[in-house]
């Protein structure tokens, strides 16, 4: 593929992923989802209008925002009433991202370092766009020759999202209550069967965040990127039925599979971030590396 060919695909993938941010999205529609008057996510208007049925829970739109109601005064009561609210719109056939329902906790808070205001089900958080977390782990090898090479996991089919594309080594979100690193060390054991005493010498190095929406909402991600330099005699094998397949490829290869349709796209992004960061692409000869650049580190 020629390299302008190549770089235009690339800020496709950066447009959709962050396509909340353009002209002609639902973010001057949607409402302000906020808790103790903290903003901590945008609920679409779709999503408002059937919030209305439960003025116990959420009180009416004002002022462009949808609150939690006073007398809901714990995390636990939060959390709690959110969680049934969301047991009964399960049966609304509109909201097809609910059919996918994990029981997995994210913490709602209105940035990471703050402490949680309540919990939501995995599954749910498009609905209200809050803020989630996950953990994205780059592992690669270097030979002796210096040469890098990356390794890949092919999602499996049996996935709820993005069954059969291309994936990072190990990548999961990150749960209530559970930290980054410990995060990291669980997910390359289930999914890569990479040992404890290996996976904890991954190095964080950034933080991938976009926002895009699609019919189910809006997502507003934010990745903790670490890199993993794995022996040359270390093979991933899948673990938790997650993965069916691992690659071993040189960067090149990674490079071109970026512009294609067999990735998942903030796996992608997260890629596109250690290849600029080891400098397999660089601003004398990447005209988009400021766009790239950009696109990877979104702040909503």
């Amino acid at each position: 593929m020629a390299n302008s060919a190549w770089s235009e695909k690339i800020l496709q993938l950066l447009r959709r992923m962050n396509n909340f941010y353009l002209p002609g999205s639902c973010r001057s529609k949607c409402w302000r989802f906020e808790i103790n008057e903290a903003q901590v996510g945008w609920i679409p208007p779709h999503v408002a209008s059937l919030l209305t049925r439960y003025p116990e829970v959420f009180s009416p739109p004002h002022g462009g925002a949808v609150s939690l109601c006073g007398s809901l005064d714990s995390y636990e009561k939060k959390s709690e009433a959110v969680d049934a609210v969301l047991q009964s719109l399960r049966q609304e056939s509109s909201l097809t991202c609910l059919k996918g329902w994990r029981d997995e906790k994210y913490s709602v808070m209105p940035k990471f370092s703050d402490p949680p205001l309540m919990w939501m089900e995995r599954a749910a958080t498009s609905l209200f766009g809050v803020k989630r977390y996950g953990v994205h782990v780059n592992g690669y090898t270097v030979s002796d020759s210096g040469e890098v090479n990356m390794w890949l996991a092919r999602r499996s089919l049996t996935k709820q999202t993005y069954p059969g594309l291309l994936d990072n080594v190990a990548a999961g979100g990150l749960a209530a209550g559970i930290g980054v690193k410990n995060t990291l060390v669980k997910e390359c054991e289930e999914e890569a069967c990479i040992p404890a005493a290996i996976a904890e010498k991954a190095r964080p190095v950034t933080n991938v965040s976009y926002t895009y929406e699609d019919e189910d909402g809006v997502f507003a991600e934010s990745q903790f990127v670490f890199d993993l330099e794995l022996p040359l005699e270390f093979k991933p094998r899948a673990g938790d039925g997650e993965v069916q397949e691992f690659y071993l490829l040189p960067i090149d290869k990674v490079k071109e599979l970026l512009a294609t349709d067999d990735f998942k796209p903030n796996c992608a992004m997260v890629v596109l971030d250690f290849l600029i960061r080891h400098s397999f692409i660089e601003p004398d000869t990447e005209p988009c590396y400021q766009e790239f650049v950009a696109g990877l580190h979104q702040t909503l």
